[in-house]
């Protein structure tokens, strides 16, 4: 899965690598803007890094001298875009500039950065269909709380029909940050540049695939300041994130003492996905790992070794039950191609009762549909 919630009590070695994955919602990437403002770093000056940045990855998709279209939107995700634009121009391309709605409905520093830009707007559908090599989408950010419609909705029709890259700031326009929907038309972007810290949005499906790859820039925010008053609650779930967590075994290890896993399969029609986990808990250092089978399934599950997983026929709840007293297992996983049978809800029940860890995936999360006492 893209996105976790952090282990609990991290240790200060895995402290680091956390705060380097953590993902904000669009509420607290405010906050961190406002955090780096009022640390004495001006609104502008954070507006200029972004723009800096979206120019260097539209720069990398256009040949010199190329004609490349900036769609600006009326609010900060706009102001992004001039400052794109400026920095393109003095950098050589033929660059336009277009807005939704008028010069006059910009505030603050979006203001500001048009100002900067100090050259003619066009019209929305004039750009997008006037042959640019390059698009950049600047025209609305991650905290889009509406769909898409009328010109700005045809804008995005036509990036999306033009055939050209299309480099989107922040998100592409239309997607929400922090879910990775689109309630309406969306931007289908080439590659996308955000700032500070990845959103929700970012790696949550549609969005990852909308977003195309996502370069992520620093724009001088206070990483230690700000991440401590927000304190994200999610997480991208790569290494960086629990691979300090592992334990360390040395060459004496007894394996049982490396972590036991009970797989838990059902009949003979499903034996590859708990044989694909019990081989994952394997990979994943575990030192024993076991698979509990239907009887009529054991002679299907030995056929596929030799390996190191171990299978074993549980035939009655009784003998269920005396498997999970066992207490070596460290973990007990459920689910793939266990069946939905009456046998899989005993299954699922004896399982809540465990006190151990459990993992459910699939069917056995099936089996606890309209089971809440159980949990």
């Amino acid at each position: 899965m893209p996105v976790s919630t952090p282990p609990a009590a991290p240790t200060a070695a895995a402290a680091a690598p956390a705060r380097d994955l953590a993902l904000l919602t669009t509420r607290q990437m405010g906050e961190a803007d406002r955090i780096a403002i009022a640390g004495g770093t001006p609104g502008i000056a954070l507006m200029e890094r972004a723009g800096a940045a979206v120019a260097e990855v539209a720069a990398r998709h256009a040949a010199a001298g190329a004609r490349i279209a900036v769609l600006c939107g009326p609010g900060n995700n706009g102001g992004d875009g001039f400052v794109a634009a400026r920095i393109l121009r003095e950098r050589g391309y033929r660059v336009a500039v277009a807005l939704l709605g008028g010069s006059g409905a910009l505030r603050g520093d979006a203001a500001l950065a048009a100002g900067r830009w100090g050259s003619a707007v066009e019209a929305l559908s004039s750009v997008a269909s006037d042959g640019a090599e390059v698009f950049v989408d600047a025209l609305f950010g991650a905290g889009l709380d509406r769909p898409l419609a009328g010109e700005a909705a045809q804008a995005v029709a036509r990036l999306n029909a033009s055939g050209r890259p299309v480099i989107a700031v922040d998100v592409p326009s239309g997607l929400s940050g922090d879910t990775g929907l689109a309630e309406g038309p969306v931007v289908r972007a080439t590659e996308t540049v955000t700032f500070f810290r990845l959103k929700p949005g970012h790696l949550l499906l549609p969005g990852r695939d909308l977003c195309g790859p996502v370069t992520l820039a620093d724009i001088g925010i206070p990483a230690e300041a700000a991440l401590g008053a927000i304190a994200p609650a999610a997480f991208a779930n790569r290494p960086g994130l629990w691979s300090g967590r592992f334990p360390r075994h040395g060459s004496e290890t007894h394996k049982v003492a490396r972590g036991a896993v009970a797989v838990l399969a059902g009949g003979v029609a499903g034996v590859g996905a708990p044989r694909l986990s019990g081989r994952a808990a394997l990979r994943s250092g575990a030192g024993l790992a076991t698979l509990f089978c239907a009887p009529a399934a054991l002679i299907a599950h030995a056929a596929r070794g030799p390996d190191a997983l171990m299978q074993r026929a549980v035939a009655v709840e009784a003998a269920l039950g005396q498997v999970l007293a066992d207490r070596r297992w460290a973990a007990v996983l459920a689910g793939p191609a266990l069946g939905r049978d009456a046998r899989a809800r005993q299954v699922v029940a004896k399982l809540v009762a465990r006190a151990e860890a459990l993992v459910l995936a699939a069917v056995a999360l099936t089996r606890l549909a309209g089971e809440a006492a159980l949990l």
